[in-house]
């Protein structure tokens, strides 16, 4: 065993007591705050909370629903320990998911009982980091040297493939990248090469998985490296072959705190067993993993399907209270299996102090390895158990945990939980459920009630739209473009920003432009066409040196004898599919040209290929982009918009609606909530239903649970009747979620969009739209008021809503309302588009010939430098008064007095 104490306080032996307060010291203490006076970090505690905070002793499950306080309950909990003299810093372990969370905890602590108290924690961390330490101290137990290296991702891709070829496996066959995966699924589950199943070791390479893992290790080992992986099974290994070094830690630990334990995967649940359960003597194996058995590094193939639970039955639901009120239970000190009372005399394998914090109905992990039968096991792991339930929530309204709750019900693997909240406002909202027609209504409605809110004075930052999928982002990025709302994409790059996305345009600018160097050098070796930087440099060169674009110089070089065959035919057949695209372009719809761009270069059939789990993902978001392409007249006017969406800067300081998956939304809280897209396949996700059944159900519905409880205040469910999926239009089913919302918690929001009502496409039931007179079976269309005897009747008389339609009506003229009426019997008719020109607008927009009533409309490209100065002061006709800050050819950027900064053209405002 190797002894790295130095970075070890002095009083940390295994042995040490901490002494508490006594005589002269314990009277002036007591004398300070009164002698029955509770603490200052107590104060302010609810009932529950506090009793989570004082019971100490012995295995203690926190089971805290969303928005009860957890954090605080942990960093209190800590402290009280500390301040109580139970424990040294040294002496606790405390372990959380990531870093930043480790930060805070350690700063809430700080600031409860003092900064220096908390330095003395050498073993506050995440699982990685404290097994780093774990395993810098006994490295040559594990057959490395304490200097080891841990390899990132991209070092293990490389390894691996070296590993494949040096098997003489084809890396495109079998991908490294797949492996290090499947690798990766192994130690999650604390499997070593001799523990994984037949099945999974002949999945890959031609049944070579077990040996390529093997190779793969023993390299590791000759490299005196380790991956991510290994942080926590080669300390499994230790603890299991060198019961004296686990001794050790257990004399170590005096008490351990688990941070978000229902996101816990096999390998941490093994790492934290050995540590927490302690023999008091010499006791034959017994069962105590989720599957019956610790599953171990050497042995976890075998581990089985969990323990049954008793299912919720509609007996139990009676006896449960109205949701979002507080239910009337009693004090539940000390649970046995499964919640029931504890058996009589039931035996503890020796003494431990461990308390774990979480919750079972927010466990949304499962994709990744995490295993809610962690957290619902706990009783049975530690008989005796106390089990602590906090249900207040500061978070929400009644309305939205009632909501939630009653959705949560609907899953019988979980303990069982209701969430309340003391504040009960008779001006608090119902969750609303609201029905479009597609998914571009969905972004234009949901754009606009985020302008009324802004018009009531909230900040976009306290809004967010939650998505099941990251391709449902496109359409409301694309419309808060065009409504110059500032937003921002949480968790991952935006729409236009992805590399599947910048690829797959690449492609078009080419096409469109075929002097475009910068596309043509991003995508002439993608997919991989053996061009090294040799031929690409060579390239360059007859490029600059003929004044000619790099698509032209490949071309030549393809016909000439200056390169290697092989690159020399990879770049023929390059130039001839840009040529083919070209001459297409003209003759071709360009949305079956992209199609066809993709298909033939190979880029799809490489994500396709591609077994890493990202790969579903970017073939969703490029039939997407395709998709989104539809609404332009041609290949070169959608590039121009897609130019201008990309030229919005982000800046991570304004105030901004907040776009991200509801997977990236766990932890986070908005006052306003948009959850759209429930409809049947996408929420649930029928990929989890399929691979998961029931278990992916439920999941689903634990994620549909976080996305409830996220919202404070104001909370709006959208589904729609067409989606477009895999590059057709089809018809949605509701999701079956929305009819496992209580009715009395939701409201059905009238339709007030561009569309009018939604109708009752589905054949009845709570969400028709019942109008008076005849129904139109379709819904009510903007068009059925045309012609109606009102104040204005004519064109402009409909239920259309927005600004932009309310501006028009207050600035029509009679002359303008002629010339709208006597253009058709339907008396609205597209107005057409006049010339076109040869740059990206062509086809879509003249910048010489559209006109409505008799007005130019703004250009997106300048043919001369705007008209304004920096510092002029400037009216907009939705925004108001502005000072100009920035000029960019004709785009300008404004500080409005009330709508804040936005970016528009210049022909769009007037100088005051």
């Amino acid at each position: 065993m190797s002894g790295c104490s130095e970075d070890m306080p002095f009083f940390d032996e295994p042995n040490a007591r901490p002494t508490a307060p006594s005589g002269i010291a314990a009277r002036a203490m007591a004398a300070r705050g009164g002698q029955n006076s509770a603490p200052d970090y107590l104060k302010g505690l609810n009932p529950e909370q506090r009793l989570a905070v004082e019971t100490t002793e012995g295995p203690v499950l926190v089971l805290a629903g969303a928005g009860t306080g957890k954090t605080r309950v942990l960093t209190t909990r800590i402290a009280h320990i500390l301040a109580t003299g139970k424990a040294f810093p040294s002496q606790i372990l405390a372990v959380t998911f990531t870093n930043k969370a480790a930060r805070e905890m350690k700063q809430r602590i700080g600031l409860l009982i003092g900064e220096g108290n908390v330095e003395g924690m050498p073993w506050l961390g995440t699982f990685h980091s404290i097994g780093v330490k774990l395993l810098r101290r006994h490295a040559e137990l594990a057959g490395l040297r304490s200097d080891f290296t841990i390899l990132d991702t991209d070092d293990v891709v490389r390894l691996i493939k070296q590993l494949i070829q040096a098997e003489g496996l084809d890396d495109k066959r079998w991908p490294a990248k797949q492996f290090a995966q499947m690798i990766d699924g192994w130690k999650n589950k604390g499997q070593g090469p001799a523990d994984i199943a037949e099945g999974d070791a002949r999945s890959f390479a031609n049944g070579k998985g077990r040996e390529l893992y093997k190779a793969y290790q023993e390299r590791l080992q000759t490299l005196n490296a380790c991956d991510f992986g290994d942080l926590l099974c080669h300390p499994i290994r230790i603890f299991r072959a060198n019961p004296d070094v686990l001794k050790d830690y257990h004399r170590r630990f005096k008490y351990i705190l688990v941070d978000e334990y229902q996101d816990t995967n096999t390998a941490q649940y093994m790492w934290l067993r050995l540590l927490a359960q302690r023999p008091s003597g010499p006791q034959p194996a017994r069962s105590s993993s989720p599957g019956g058995r610790v599953p171990s590094f050497s042995g976890g193939s075998d581990r089985t399907e969990a323990g049954s639970y008793r299912p919720t039955t509609p007996e139990d639901e009676s006896a449960v209270p109205a949701e979002g009120r507080k239910p009337d239970r009693a004090s539940e000190p000390v649970r046995g299996p499964r919640g029931g009372p504890a058996p009589a005399g039931a035996e503890q394998p020796g003494s431990v102090n461990i308390c774990c914090v979480g919750d079972d109905d927010q466990s949304i992990y499962g994709w990744r390895g995490a295993e809610v039968d962690n957290i619902l096991r706990f009783d049975k792991d530690f008989p005796g158990a106390t089990i602590i339930r906090l249900e207040r929530n500061y978070r929400s309204t009644a309305h939205i945990l009632g909501a939630a709750s009653h959705l949560i019900a609907h899953n019988e693997g979980r303990f069982g939980k209701t969430l309340f909240t003391d504040r009960n406002d008779p001006e608090d909202g119902k969750v609303n459920v609201h029905a479009a027609w597609d998914s571009e209504e969905e972004a234009r409605a949901i754009g606009e009630t985020i302008e009324a809110y802004q018009r009531q004075k909230h900040n976009l930052n306290d809004m967010a739209i939650l998505v099941r999928a990251s391709f449902q982002m496109r359409a409301f990025e694309d419309r808060f473009i065009t409504l110059g709302l500032n937003y921002r994409v949480i968790g991952g790059p935006r729409f236009y920003e992805r590399m599947e996305i910048r690829d797959a345009l690449a492609f078009f600018r080419v096409v469109a432009n075929s002097g475009d160097d910068l596309a043509f050098e991003r995508i002439v070796n993608v997919p991989k066409r053996g061009l090294g930087e040799a031929t690409i440099r060579q390239i360059h060169d007859t490029a600059r040196a003929l004044r000619i674009p790099m698509l032209e110089a490949a071309g030549n070089l393809a016909e000439s004898d200056e390169l290697k065959p092989k690159p020399r035919a990879a770049l023929r057949e390059v130039a001839a599919n840009f040529e083919r695209w070209q001459k297409a372009l003209e003759t071709k719809p360009h949305t079956e040209l992209a199609e066809t761009i993709l298909e033939e270069s190979g880029y799809t059939d490489m994500w396709k290929n591609d077994r890493s789990a990202e790969a579903p993902g970017r073939l969703e978001n490029l039939k997407e982009l395709i998709r989104s392409m539809e609404e332009y007249e041609s290949l070169r006017s959608f590039l121009e918009h897609v130019a201008l969406v990309m030229d919005a800067e982000q800046n991570a300081g304004q105030d901004a609606v907040s776009i991200m998956t509801l997977h990236s939304a766990k932890g986070l809280e908005f006052e306003t909530v948009f959850l759209p897209g429930w409809e049947e396949g996408l929420f649930p996700h029928q990929r989890a239903l399929d691979e998961g059944g029931r278990s992916g159900l439920e999941e689903e519905r634990r994620l549909a649970y976080v996305g409830l409880t996220r919202a404070k205040k104001n909370l709006h469910i959208w589904f729609v009747s067409n989606r477009l999926i895999h590059g057709l239009w089809q018809s949605t089913i509701p999701s079956r979620f929305l009819e496992e919302l209580p009715e009395s918690h939701v409201e059905i929001a009238e339709s007030g969009n561009s569309y009018g009502g939604y109708g009752n496409p589905y054949g009845g039931g709570s969400f028709a739209s019942g109008r008076g007179g005849r129904q139109n079976p379709y819904g009510a269309s903007r068009f059925d008021s045309v012609g109606a005897n009102t104040e204005k009747s004519g064109a402009f008389s409909n239920t259309y809503s927005t600004p932009g339609w309310q501006r028009a009506q207050a600035n029509r003229t009679e002359a303008t309302d002629r010339n709208w009426g006597t253009r058709s019997g339907h008396q609205v008719e597209r107005i057409g588009y006049g010339e076109t020109d040869s740059g990206y607008g062509a086809g879509r927009t003249s910048v010489k010939g559209r006109t409505i009533d008799g007005e130019l409309v703004a250009k997106s490209v300048a043919d001369k430098p705007s008209p304004f100065s920096v510092g002029d002061r400037v009216f907009h006709q939705k925004f108001g008064n502005g000072n100009i800050s920035a000029i960019e050819g004709n785009k300008l950027t404004i500080d409005f007095d009330k709508a804040g900064q936005k970016r528009v053209l210049d022909g769009f405002v007037a100088a005051v």
